[in-house]
């Protein structure tokens, strides 16, 4: 079964921000079947502890109208933290796609009690990534997720 063109997308800004030297987390909104903002981790690159992929993606989106975040579905290639899950219901952001929670277990609950659809797919490529930049750098990983 071919992959999410979507999550394609969100794992093509993860490696992005990899051969940058940062962390391969990517997001990308999608509204009305297309994408509308793509970001990726930039803490490193930025020295900005909030450059999160969510965030970033939003940033790159611009502002948009409320009635256009309610019709949006956000793709990650990891389970978003809880700074990014407040965003995205900030923004009423109605649907999440996450490549998978193994490595980080985010605020999925919280999302889903505020009303958010949330799909966790597992996919193996987002796993494989996470996999083998936290087992490199763990304390640049746990300096991302806050331990």
């Amino acid at each position: 079964m071919p992959r999410d063109p979507f999550l394609q997308a969100a794992i093509e800004q993860a490696r992005e921000s990899l051969a940058e030297g940062g962390i391969p987390i990517g997001s990308v909104l999608v509204h009305e079947g297309r994408i509308i903002g793509r970001g990726h981790n930039r803490r490193v690159q930025t020295g900005s502890p909030i450059d999160h992929g969510e965030m970033n993606c939003l940033r790159n989106a611009g502002r948009l109208s409320a009635r256009v975040y309610r019709d949006c579905a956000l793709y990650t290639t990891l389970s978003p933290c809880p700074m990014c899950s407040g965003a995205i219901l900030l923004y009423k952001i109605a649907r999440v796609v996450a490549g998978e929670n193994r490595t980080f277990l985010g605020a999925e609950e919280y999302l889903r009690a505020n009303g958010v659809q949330v799909e966790v797919v597992q996919d193996e490529e987002c796993i494989q990534l996470m996999t083998d930049f936290i087992q490199a750098n763990p304390r640049l990983w746990n300096e991302d997720i806050g331990v």
